[in-house]
Order: C-alpha cells, then sequence, then structure tokens
C-alpha cells in the first residue's frame, strides 16, 4: 500500500514497575487505546518494534515503536 503521511507513536513500559520490581509489561490497556484513538483518524500499523531504553543508571525499560500510515 502506499501512504501519503506518516505518524509514530511510542508507548512505554511504567517507570515506577520498573524501579521496584525490575522489570515491569509493557502496559496492553494504554497501547489498545492508543490504536482505537488512531484507528478512528484512519491510520492504520505499518510497522512495530520493541525497544529496550536505559532508564535512569541501572534499569532499562521496554518501549513499543509503532509506524502508523494513512
Amino acid at each position: 500500500m502506499n501512504f501519503r503521511e506518516y505518524k509514530v507513536v511510542c508507548v512505554e513500559e511504567g517507570g515506577c514497575s520498573t524501579l521496584l520490581l525490575g522489570h515491569a509489561q509493557l502496559p496492553l490497556p494504554r497501547i489498545e487505546q492508543v490504536l482505537n484513538e488512531h484507528v478512528q483518524q484512519g491510520w492504520q500499523v505499518v510497522f512495530q518494534v520493541i525497544e529496550k531504553r536505559r532508564y535512569f543508571l541501572f534499569w532499562t525499560r521496554e518501549a513499543l515503536i509503532i509506524t502508523l500510515g494513512r
């Protein structure tokens, strides 16, 4: 498919859980909410990737990078 425009959205796991427990899960309700909001505006998911990001000095947390197109 050919898209006229693209948009990149980032959803990160919670920082408090990462600090207290050492690891957290990506927030599925938040991902669903973000995707549903963008689908209503006519966007489609083109690509997604999970990225590990440094959090403070010792911790890492995951982020879901979603590329949308329409």
